[in-house]
């Protein structure tokens, strides 16, 4: 593979919580999921420090582990990780936590794994992109981020309707009542979507986290179809360069409703 990324955090004053680290055999790309500073997570270490950390033992998994499958190297690698974090309150429902996509090569297919909502899309010789993850569906935090959307941006209403969002997403994350996420528990890397492509069959293959996929999702800026191409004409940059663009454009967020006018962003384009 021939991979190239790029990563841009949503306030330049601001640690960025998206992660993405790549070898000529494998890709990994996490979106840490942000936490209200309001809310406590028992952990000392905060997001960015849990997602490259996750994401290093995750790819050195991928590449030294060919006898595990990709889900059992998510799950070894979140154990690892947890095993990092000393004194740390690992039961809380606010842990540091993390969308995952991963891939790498394995013969003549590629093995792929997408987790919560970041998403990993198959650029395919013949047909329209296939895209994979995104699929746990939450309908009261779906709800309840709607309400979000409708109040004013930077007001005390939306500051609080986010806050019940976020602790009502945590408190179900991960206990079979809500999304699963990597946070400290294994046993969430068996719910993630896994799978093989044929190497014949592929162009390349992206990795895009939520910040990103705004330029299908919230922004409308294109298909995936638009996307994939000009992740592989232009790189990844630029796309991220013309979400940033078409969110300045809507700094109150009214044209595209969304909680945050801007969020981290990665993305990561391999060509087989």
């Amino acid at each position: 593979m021939r991979v190239e990324l790029a990563v841009d955090a949503r306030r330049p004053d601001r640690g960025c919580e998206d992660f993405a680290v790549a070898t000529p055999e494998a890709l990994v790309l996490l979106d840490g999921s942000s936490t209200p500073e309001s809310l406590e997570s028992g952990c000392a270490h905060g997001i960015a420090w849990y997602v490259r950390r996750l994401g290093v033992h995750l790819l050195a998994r991928l590449t030294d582990r060919a006898d595990l499958g990709i889900a059992e190297c998510l799950a070894d690698a979140i154990a690892g990780t947890a095993a990092l974090h000393g004194g740390c309150d690992l039961a809380n429902p606010a842990t540091p936590a993390a969308m995952v996509v991963a891939a790498r090569l394995r013969g003549d297919t590629l093995e792929y794994l997408a987790l919560g909502d970041s998403l990993l899309v198959l650029h395919l010789k013949d047909g329209p992109p296939r895209v994979i993850g995104d699929n746990q569906r939450f309908p009261g935090g779906e709800e309840l981020r709607r309400q979000v959307w409708s109040t004013v941006p930077g007001s005390a209403e939306r500051a609080a309707l986010y806050l019940r969002y976020a602790v009502a997403v945590r408190a179900a994350r991960n206990t079979g009542h809500g999304p699963w996420i990597a946070a400290a528990a294994p046993h969430a890397a068996d719910h993630a979507e896994t799978g093989f492509a044929a190497l014949a069959d592929l162009h390349g293959v992206a990795a895009l986290s939520d910040g990103a996929a705004r330029f299908t999702g919230r922004l409308e800026l294109g298909s995936w179809a638009d996307a994939v191409r000009l992740l592989a004409e232009a790189g990844p940059a630029e796309l991220i360069g013309q979400v940033r663009a078409a969110e300045r454009s809507d700094a109150h967020c009214l044209r595209w409703p969304r909680s945050k006018a801007h969020d981290d962003a990665a993305a990561l384009y391999a060509r087989i």
